[in-house]
């Protein structure tokens, strides 16, 4: 089996972000400045190609507000040699607004969920308090359209997607949250998504303050790490501090695609 290519694709940035927002229950300096960043991935192999989730749309950026909309996603996969209507399967992590709004613009590919996350956000709670911000409705009447035609596929746990690229559902920060566990030259990386936002979230035992269900959100840091095969492995779904730590995947894609393995 090749080994994969992993590709961090950065579309969208947020600056006005403080520190209190990132954190269970707060921070001990809540007013810091702490920006975030907006990724979709792409493990690309000889054999294969998977793509791990699907951002949000320019529209959506504009309609929200503070949220600097860099580029399409699916301009920057262009650039890495991966055409989005080619692509086979779109890994969903889970489906807040910043996941899941370019879904459509993958028209060949298997959508791969978890079915406790689908039944959630199609369920009786999905629009009442803080979860009717946590999602585009349209996204998810989308899903539920294309899961009756057959290209959407619920799964039930981990999951194999192709040789060397396996999902495990971990929960916590959504129902059903999953991250992806990928097989790469330098060993197991996890994309951990919304497991862990940022570095720190994982590193210093604090989760994020989106929470379903907090021991879970527990469990999920000791899970990325017995998946992923070394710390540096491990990639939040949100830092900054990706784009830092790892090279640009070409010149031309600095600031917007870097290779994490």
């Amino acid at each position: 089996m090749t080994p994969f290519a992993v590709y961090a694709i950065r579309y969208a940035h947020r600056e006005a972000s403080l520190r209190g927002e990132h954190f269970y229950r707060g921070d001990p300096r809540p007013n810091e400045p702490y920006p975030i960043d907006y990724f979709v991935w792409a493990a690309v192999s000889s054999e294969a190609t998977v793509v791990i989730d699907a951002g949000f749309t320019a529209e959506t950026a504009k309609r929200r507000g503070n949220r600097d909309y860099l580029r399409s996603p699916i301009a920057t996969l262009r650039q890495l040699g991966v055409e989005a209507g080619a692509v086979e399967h779109l890994a969903i992590t889970h489906l807040h607004y910043d996941h899941v709004g370019h879904v459509s613009d993958f028209p060949a590919a298997q959508v791969l969920v978890q079915r406790s996350e689908y039944e959630f956000w199609t369920g009786p709670f999905a629009m009442r308090g803080e979860y009717g911000h946590l999602h585009e409705p349209p996204d998810i009447a989308y899903l539920r359209e294309h899961l009756a035609r057959g290209r959407v596929k619920l799964i039930d746990g981990d999951f194999t997607i192709v040789p060397g690229v396996t999902l495990h559902h971990l929960g916590g920060h959504t129902q059903g949250l999953q991250v992806v566990r990928v097989k790469t030259a330098a060993g197991h990386l996890v994309l951990a998504s919304d497991a862990s936002h940022f570095y720190e979230n994982i590193a210093t035992d604090r989760p994020y303050s989106i929470v379903d269900h907090l021991p879970s959100m527990y469990r999920a840091f000791d899970r990325i790490s017995e998946l992923a095969d070394a710390e540096e492995l491990i990639i939040p779904g949100h830092d900054p501090l990706v784009l830092q730590r790892f090279p640009a995947a070409a010149s031309a894609l600095a600031g917007l695609a870097v290779r994490v393995a």
